[in-house]
This record gives C-alpha cells, structure tokens and sequence, in this order.
C-alpha cells in the first residue's frame, strides 16, 4: 500500500494558483484513472484506486498547505504505513518554471507543506516530486506570487509540467 498527497489550499480562490502545482498533479493522475478525489477522512479528501495489485491512497489536505501534515500523518497513522510508503506532490520556488524533480528524502527547501509534513511525522524521508514554479524578483513578493494564478503563457505549459509529474509518479509507482 502507498500514499500519495498532493500539497495545495482548499478553496474555489486557490483552485489554479501555484501553490495549488500539487493538487492539480494528482488531480491529473486521478482523473486518468476515472477517480475523484471527494472521500473526506483524515482532514483532508482521499480516493482509494489499485495499481498493479496495489492499493495507492491519494489524499488532498483540506488543512491549508501549512498544516498539510496533519492530514498526512492522520492518513499513514491509520493505515500503518512509514515514510517508505509516501510521496508528496507539491510545487517549487526554487526551481525554474516547469522543472519537475523527484528527490527520494530530503529537507523541506523553505516550503511550507512539506515543513509541515517533516515536523508532523519527525523526519524527512519520504518521497517527494518537486515541480519548478519560479520565484518572483523581490523576496517581499513571494506570497503573492505563489498565491497568484499562472501567467496566460505559463497556462499553455502547465500540461507538459504536469505531464512529467505524471511520469515520475508512475515511476514511483511502478507503471510502465
């Protein structure tokens, strides 16, 4: 069994900002597979799918993305399952648009979501696909510009970014 969370902010405002990077990935993966993701447990919404014989857990936190480890840890208490077992979905300031990155542990890089996760649960190793948003020329803008929806040009490659989201997360999950 493995957890997959997507890190984003609940809430119709939220919907396509870019802190939102996450929730859109395994949005995308869901829908591939027919599923929504509209079961509320553990603070958050969730949708159980197998894969390979293997049942994968997606989980969106309801709990805003700084308290997105609340949820998760709700999520892998209940079902028994450690670090080994999580990959989390979330967007990233310190890479350029549309790099996506899969790093298999790691520090929390100032991201507040995954702050959260690694506090919640003690320690850093779990998964995670980071995916390049950019960062705005003055530090004192960061949170409206993660807040902020994409540009009209970066909409036209949203679906390339989250396509190679989508093949490190199949990779993960051993579908070829």
């Amino acid at each position: 069994m493995k957890l997959v969370a997507g890190l984003g902010n609940p809430g119709k405002e939220y919907t396509l900002t870019r802190h939102n990077l996450g929730f859109q990935l395994i949005d995308r993966f869901a829908a591939q597979r027919h599923k929504k993701i509209e079961q509320k447990k553990f603070k958050a919404l969730t949708a159980e799918l197998a894969v390979n014989g293997e049942k994968i857990i997606l989980l969106k936190p309801r709990t805003f993305m700084n308290s997105s480890g609340e949820a998760v840890r709700e999520a892998l208490s209940f079902y028994q399952l450690s670090g080994l077992e999580l990959l989390v979905l979330y967007d990233d300031l310190d890479l350029e648009f549309g790099a996506v990155r899969f790093r298999a542990k790691g520090s929390s890089g100032g991201h507040n979501g995954t702050k959260s996760i690694i506090a919640c649960l003690g320690h850093e190793n779990f998964a995670r696909i980071k995916m390049g948003i950019g960062k705005p020329a003055a530090k004192e803008q960061v949170l409206d510009y993660v807040l902020g929806r994409f540009t009209a040009e970066e909409q036209k490659l949203l679906p390339e970014i989250l396509d190679k989201g989508l093949e490190q997360l199949n990779k993960w999950l051993g579908i070829t």
